[in-house]
């Protein structure tokens, strides 16, 4: 078998180069500058033999697979030519892991629900600064339909910006501002789909064939219904189904999240390369992250759920692979809200950051329980990540919120997985006694039971329902403590951006008929100048929120330890608790880079908690760790009394000179 398995490497090796050498001066034909083709050259060599197996093993199936294997070298090739000469001089200066830095602090937002336009956010630039954002993910803002639009995911052109909003030449003046002051652009690709009034869907429904293989059309029902036995509704209650009747062209369309966005055709290698064109466009306007939405649904298959299908992996691996050849400054962001093993699938070869959904919902999970076991347990099973990597830690997104941990994790702590949903479900949209959490249900599918949750953070962390100075202490406590963790554990923190004031739910979506039947709305509300203005008064909510997480930012910004080349460590602080101090309530962790360690404590209860000093990992030292924060000593020899949602980062003894 190894035998057989190193001939067929070797068979693939020859096969890439004639190919390569084929289609080479075909390539340099299209430069008219030495030195602009020998980087291209270099690059291209470097990767083309990966590049090569996974395209053939996708599309190697195709009678005219070299065909287009030419036109996506060639789309690779005019978009390096084009692209501007400063994106060249980021390419080759950039390290290779810049996201990994701990100076990474990400923040999003609708540009016009933010700003008004991108004139309006350019002007709050300076804010961006003082926060410490180092990263800026702008949310969908290309042209769709004024109102079957699922909040910008039903993209009319990925080339052009949404007209009330602005135009490309001001998104890449805008890139270029932000980039000079040290903050990378990110955006959207809406990856899976299309607006049913994209040109490629108009002209599909014109007639053009070639534009209908871009979709997945079917002329009656038989197909889809094999199909749907074995899919899964995303958008239940909008959206039933995943296919929907097209009386133009008499035909049904594959439609997984709304009737108006179809389904692209990825089996064919035309939609590949048009893709890349798209994807190059943008990078060449100085998009230094693309975040590759609903990347599990690329790939088709009968009798399968239709997600994280082999092909979709590959796929997106082979696009990143040309990035590395044309745009090698630009990375990607996966967005697979799915099992945890699936997810980490998408991390490495494919994408380089992703986004980390269990620990979303485990955070407001521990919240809820005021128990920090499921947390901690999937956590040191699940954080590890491939070198060169990371993670965006958050707490919310503009999405809603769904459950997202493994039922296997929760059964090895005999936990029922459906019955604990259930209980989040019912605590987070205030049914459950005694809940402080005000959330709106989504999409309630009363055949499997499944049902997410909507709120801003600081509705679902009690500060819209705190009637007493106590409660809003606490509210402001839990909110701060779980955006602290984000913060610490290493990766890229991504803040909401209005999360850093404590807005509340805006219900007035409503009385909005194009967004009444869509709660997520209750959680992206406009920009409120009143909130933005008490941030720096000590006296005010948002003043006290504010400051609590722009001090974590600045203190993170100091330690290489939460860096994503940091490692971490998860603690089981519950173990044995009565012979070692452990605590149920008190989530524990460390992160070390070469000889910095900062241990996290984070207590999970309204009351405060204790912590023995024996439970503490070992120091090598009898010195005294200092609480970065607070700037206070904890001698080893003591207990550790964490307040109510209380946390403490303890710099051990060998870095205290660098608390600063």
């Amino acid at each position: 078998m190894a035998q057989l398995s190193t001939l067929s490497t070797q068979f693939s090796a020859r096969q890439a180069d004639r190919s390569l050498n084929r289609l080479r001066p075909r390539l340099r034909e299209l430069f008219s500058d030495d030195a602009q083709w020998q980087t291209f050259e270099q690059r291209l060599d470097a990767h083309f033999m990966p590049l090569f197996d996974v395209l053939i093993g996708v599309y190697g199936s195709q009678y005219d697979f070299f065909y287009y294997l030419e036109a996506i070298l060639s789309t690779a090739a005019r978009y390096f030519i084009a692209r501007p000469a400063t994106l060249k001089q980021l390419d080759e200066s950039r390290p290779r892991n810049w996201f990994q830095s701990e100076h990474m602090i990400g923040g999003v937002c609708y540009v016009d629900l933010y700003a008004h336009d991108l004139a309006g956010l350019r002007a709050r630039l300076p804010y961006f600064k003082e926060l410490g954002l180092t990263y800026l993910h702008l949310m969908p803002i290309f042209r769709c339909p004024p109102d079957h639009n699922d909040g910008g995911y039903a993209v009319s052109s990925f080339r052009e910006v949404n007209p009330a909003l602005g135009t490309m030449a001001e998104l890449a003046a805008l890139a270029a501002e932000l980039r000079a002051n040290g903050i990378s652009l990110v955006l959207d690709l809406v990856f899976n789909h299309t607006s049913d009034q994209h040109d490629w869907a108009l002209n599909a429904k014109a007639g053009d064939r070639d534009y209908q293989e871009y979709y997945l059309l079917f002329p009656d029902r038989t197909l889809p219904d094999a199909y749907e036995r074995t899919l899964r509704e995303i958008f239940p209650e909008q959206a039933p189904g995943n296919f929907t009747f097209v009386p133009e062209l008499d035909q049904w369309a594959w439609t997984t999240f709304n009737t108006f966005q179809w389904d692209l055709n990825y089996a064919n290698p035309a939609v590949f390369n048009a893709m890349l064109g798209e994807m190059l466009f943008l990078a060449n306007q100085g998009v230094e992250v693309l975040r590759l939405d609903a990347v599990a649904f690329i790939w088709k298959q009968m009798g399968t759920t239709c997600e994280n299908l082999p092909p979709a992996h590959d796929i997106i691996a082979a696009l990143n692979l040309l990035m590395r050849i044309v745009a090698p400054a630009l990375i990607f962001k996966s967005e697979a809200i799915v099992h945890p093993d699936e997810v980490i699938k998408y991390i490495g070869r494919e994408c380089e950051i992703s986004y980390n959904p269990t620990l979303m919902a485990l955070l407001w999970e521990a919240l809820a329980t005021r128990q920090v076991r499921l947390l901690q347990h999937s956590m040191a099973k699940r954080f590890a990540l491939p070198p060169g990597t990371a993670w965006v830690n958050y707490i919310r997104v503009h999405d809603d919120i769904g459950w997202s941990f493994a039922n296997e994790d929760a059964a090895e702590l005999g936990i029922n997985g459906f019955d604990h949903r259930s209980f989040l479900n019912a605590f987070y949209t205030g049914q459950f006694e005694g809940t402080f959490a005000r959330g709106i249900p989504f999409n309630y599918n009363p055949r499997t039971g499944d049902m997410r949750i909507n709120g801003t953070a600081a509705s679902l962390a009690g500060l819209e329902s705190a009637n007493t100075p106590q409660q809003i202490n606490l509210a402001i406590a839990r909110l701060v403590l779980i955006q602290g963790i984000t913060i610490a554990a290493g990766g890229i923190p991504l803040i909401y951006l209005n999360d850093e004031l404590g807005m509340l739910n805006d219900y007035r979506y409503r009385d909005d008929p194009t967004k009444a039947d869509d709660s997520r709305w209750v959680h992206r509300p406009p920009f409120d100048p009143t909130l933005w203005a008490q941030r720096t008064d000590p006296l005010t909510s948002a003043g006290q929120i504010y400051m609590h997480i722009r001090q974590l930012i600045t203190l993170r910004k100091r330690h290489k330890a939460f860096s994503a080349e940091g490692q971490a460590r998860w603690f089981d602080s519950i173990a044995d608790a009565d012979s070692t101090g452990g605590n149920e309530h008190v989530l524990m962790f460390e992160r070390t880079y070469q000889d910095e360690q900062i241990v996290i404590l984070a207590n999970f209860s309204e009351h405060s908690q204790i912590i023995n000093a024996r439970s503490l990992p070992p120091v090598g030292s009898e010195a005294t760790p200092i609480d970065i924060i607070s700037s206070a000593a904890y001698p080893l020899s003591n207990s550790i009394e964490l307040p109510a949602y209380g946390f403490m980062w303890l710099l051990y003894p060998n870095k205290i000179e660098q608390t600063g």
